[in-house]
């Protein structure tokens, strides 16, 4: 109960947003090409800074 209002790390949060990207980009990729692009280049992105936080605490 009291872990309610703990505020996550910016890890957790960029993994959640990844999750996000690619289960959006695989709805898409069915449908819209391009859309579909547009999604897999965001989690790419998020990838890229997901991996930057990793290195930057090891």
């Amino acid at each position: 109960m009291f872990g309610l209002f703990k505020k996550q790390s910016e890890l957790k949060v960029l993994q959640k947003k990844y999750a996000k990207a690619m289960k959006d980009w695989h709805k898409l990729s069915v449908t819209d090409r391009k859309a579909s692009d547009n999604a897999y280049a965001e989690a790419q992105s998020i990838s890229d800074k997901i991996e930057a936080l990793q290195n930057k605490t090891k």
